[in-house]
């Protein structure tokens, strides 16, 4: 967190009107309340208030955040001193006079004053990359590892990363001695500033790989080894750490790989969450009289299920997990199938079946109807 010019100049403790060891509780409530009664909206047109509202928002954005806060109470450590920085201060006792114009950048400034020593170009954390694979039923289901193919940043085959033309390797910048900064004295301070020998690497190649220009990394397509989930569902997105763009730098980590899964459907099977669905048709005598029936699963064997007597469509039977369902369970849904077309020796059972009677499905009507319900 690098400080600001304004924070010289203004006591932000003062503004919000809390103590300079107030918790972060009290910081946020002298806050919400200077907020309430400056807010532009119930002073319309009160230029002197929307100032005010500015400069108690600038505070809170300073103390409100615990590294900025920490800078800060750093800055007033130096006591009178600090009234001096700014473009022509006359400075404390003794002439001292430090120009803003003249130091540059003041992350530059207190990057050597605060201990902070940074080059120009720190380790980078490497860029996420996205991608899709199609992915069969089975597979979702059970689990299983593809390769995915990722078109981006990737380590560069030739140099193995390193930038420099094989065998050769980067050296230490002779600038620097290697630490990809250069201090610097002014007057009472000292402070560093990125190496102009080796932007701040702290390295330098002298000849640059041809195949990625010295980058240590070529763009191309690839392939990566990923491990997909029992159960995953279409759709889903699957983080691969530290598979995706390769870091920048000493140090830099790569970024993620995030794989969104697209799962090819089944002709038979369904998913409802980690179960899976089947639905079995039965002829009207297996539903009313019972039977034993041979069930496919998912790896193309079968398996014998019992259909209880007086069965009804939507009837659900859970069969449990096991190699051939690929690991989850399979709930198999009953539908029983009217018959359309009846030869006459059906027909004429039928009929006889109706003759014998049992029991009227509608008989509730009229109890109900009576009822009101």
């Amino acid at each position: 967190m690098e400080p600001q010019r304004e924070w010289f100049e203004k006591d932000y403790y003062k503004i919000l009107g809390v103590a300079e060891d107030a918790s972060a509780s009290d910081v946020s409530k002298a806050y919400r309340k200077l907020a309430k009664k400056l807010h532009p909206d119930a002073n319309p047109g009160d230029q002197a208030v929307e100032e005010r509202f500015k400069e108690v928002a600038s505070a809170y954005d300073v103390l409100g955040d615990d590294s900025k806060r920490k800078a800060y109470d750093e800055v007033r450590r130096l006591g009178p001193m600090a009234g001096s920085f700014g473009p022509g201060g006359s400075g404390p006792a003794g002439g001292f006079n430090l120009n803003f114009e003249q130091m540059g950048d003041l992350g530059d400034l207190f990057g050597g004053l605060f201990g902070r020593r940074r080059g120009g170009n720190p380790a980078q954390r490497g860029a996420d990359i996205e991608t899709e694979v199609k992915l069969e039923f089975a597979d979702a289901v059970s689990g299983t590892t593809i390769g995915v193919p990722v078109t981006g940043e990737a380590r560069c085959r030739t140099c193995k990363g390193l930038g420099a033309k094989p065998p050769a390797k980067p050296q230490p910048c002779p600038t620097c001695s290697g630490t990809g900064v250069n201090d610097e004295n002014q007057g009472l301070f000292s402070f560093s500033r990125p190496c102009v020998g080796c932007a701040g690497r702290g390295t330098v190649i002298e000849n640059p790989c041809a195949a990625c220009g010295g980058r240590g990394t070529e763009r191309r397509r690839h392939e990566v080894k990923a491990r997909i989930p029992a159960g995953v569902t279409d759709g889903q997105r699957i983080k691969l750490a530290g598979r995706g763009a390769p870091g920048q730098g000493p140090g830099g980590r790569p970024g993620d790989l995030y794989v969104r899964v697209h799962v090819k459907p089944h002709r038979l099977f369904g998913r409802d969450g980690k179960n899976l669905t089947l639905i079995v048709p039965v002829t009207f005598s297996e539903a009313a009289l019972g039977a034993q029936i041979p069930v496919p699963t998912l790896d193309g064997s079968t398996v014998t299920i019992r259909i209880p007597p007086g069965t009804r469509t939507g009837r659900r039977l859970r069969i449990p997990a096991t190699s051939s369902t690929g690991g989850a369970d399979l709930i198999v849904e009953v539908e029983v199938v009217v018959p359309q077309n009846l030869s006459d020796e059906q027909q004429a059972a039928m009929e006889a079946f109706a003759a014998a009677g049992g029991e009227d499905p509608r008989a509730h009507f009229d109890n109900d109807l009576n009822h009101g319900e």
